[in-house]
């Protein structure tokens, strides 16, 4: 990370993070791919009907793991090994400890939510099933991705890899197991995705704290720092609150989905899958450039920063250029993997959706980039900006557009809101760089 050409380096760190994510987004895909195949149509639209609930809880749950592991970037690449175990033990003891408080109040929220959103009579009862269990899954979650980004802060990608491919194979021979076999319908999806979670957690856990040889972390480490764990708190808590914000809007767009029947929810939800899945080559860089930043930031390589975000923002759109013709060109045939009874007016929302955001697919691509080069500095409430501006897209689509211009104005509320995101955090970038620059001049 702190030598060496800049786009290699990015990519070969990039490539384990794209598929340890896209292995991480199949507990949902499976579970999405198997209720629909096995179960019913409404089946899939009360799993799906929950995304942006889950987004709301589990999103702002990993989003704070995302803020706690910054400072132990800084210390590696500072040199500082001392800091690095301490940060680590300080990042697992709040995770954990949030991880439970977040079980107890998720599970006295997501009943209310449901409703709020304007869930349909005839899934509501499978859509809180779900969730109910699922969300017993969030402390191993929070430990899962919080060791994960450990070992990426310390610039190993690879072996987290490794993990999530073992707890994806237990989710995937589960999901059939629960489902197909013993008919537990959306019960026995969730149990299966909240079982892999829980071999996640162990199988990071035991890499990071036995076998990662760059953090060596000690018992007396767990002992609690409560500046540190303020400091991270300060670093997490508006990462979290993007998501937290974002979701509130996504839930507000699902409220209007939902408006329109279990048909188009069931359309809506595969085509947002197959979004989700494009959108990993880019949020994969945009992670790995966190990294990148955060380590040259704490070793004050300063030049290299500002050269490097240049070219990985390029490569970035470039990627999304890629993406986009995935979307328009394969996008309705990939909608077979998640419906075998589909109907038009289903396969007219999928389509809608992913012509719609194949259209503007460089604006998260710009998103993901700048923001994640801000969170690599430490300047987390760039974050809580951004949220605000996708806040602001979905609303206004949900609530106004969507009166006048019916479910075409969902299938681009999504690029509305990457575009009022990316307004403020260009801003904030482009301020932070100058200073960076000035920085460079004083720099031996």
């Amino acid at each position: 990370m702190l030598t060496g050409k800049v786009l290699k380096t990015i990519l070969m760190f990039a490539l384990p993070i794209m598929f340890s994510s896209l292995l991480q987004f199949n507990y949902t895909l499976v579970d999405n791919i198997i209720v629909g195949r096995y179960v019913s149509t409404d089946a899939l639209a009360a799993v799906g009907s929950v995304g942006s609930i889950n987004s709301f809880i589990i999103g702002a749950a990993l989003g704070l793991t995302s803020g706690f592991t910054i400072p132990v970037a800084h210390a590696f690449g500072a040199g500082d090994e001392k800091k690095v175990a301490k940060y680590s033990a300080s990042s697992i003891s709040i995770a954990f400890t949030l991880g439970v408080i977040i079980v107890i109040t998720a599970h006295i929220l997501s009943g209310p939510l449901l409703r709020l959103i304007g869930t349909p009579d005839e899934i509501i009862g499978m859509s809180a099933s779900y969730v109910n269990i699922l969300y017993f899954g969030v402390p191993f979650q929070m430990l899962s991705n919080n060791f994960t980004a450990i070992s990426r802060a310390v610039g190993e990608s690879k072996k987290p890899l490794y993990m999530f491919m073992i707890s994806v194979c237990v989710n995937f021979f589960l999901d059939l197991l629960f489902v197909r076999h013993f008919s537990l319908g959306v019960e026995g999806a969730a149990a299966a995705t909240l079982i892999s979670h829980a071999v996640a957690a162990c199988l990071t856990g035991t890499y990071v704290i036995k076998f990662n040889k760059d953090v060596i972390i000690k018992k007396s480490d767990f002992k609690p720092d409560f500046k540190m764990a303020f400091e991270q708190l300060r670093l997490g808590i508006p990462v979290s609150l993007q998501f937290t914000i974002t979701s509130v809007g996504s839930m507000c767009l699902q409220s209007a989905v939902n408006s329109f029947g279990a048909n188009v929810i069931a359309g809506f939800t595969a085509a947002n899958r197959i979004e989700n899945v494009t959108n990993i080559p880019m949020s994969s860089v945009g992670v790995a450039t966190q990294t990148f930043v955060g380590q040259n930031y704490g070793a004050r390589n300063y030049d290299r920063i500002i050269k490097s975000v240049r070219r990985i923002f390029l490569y970035d759109v470039a990627i999304s250029v890629i993406m986009s013709l995935i979307l328009w060109f394969a996008g309705r045939p990939m909608l077979s993997l998640f419906m075998t009874e589909a109907n038009e007016e289903m396969l007219f929302a999928a389509t809608s959706y992913l012509r719609a955001t194949a259209q503007c697919y460089s604006l998260v691509a710009i998103l993901f980039v700048l923001r994640n080069s801000l969170q690599g500095l430490g300047f987390t409430y760039a974050n809580t900006v951004a949220g605000a501006g996708e806040f602001i897209g979905r609303v206004l689509t949900a609530f106004v557009l969507t009166r006048i211009f019916g479910f075409a104005a969902v299938c681009y509320a999504a690029p509305a809101a990457w575009l009022l995101a990316d307004i403020p955090i260009a801003v904030i970038y482009l301020v932070k760089q100058k200073k960076f620059k000035s920085l460079c001049l004083k720099t031996p």
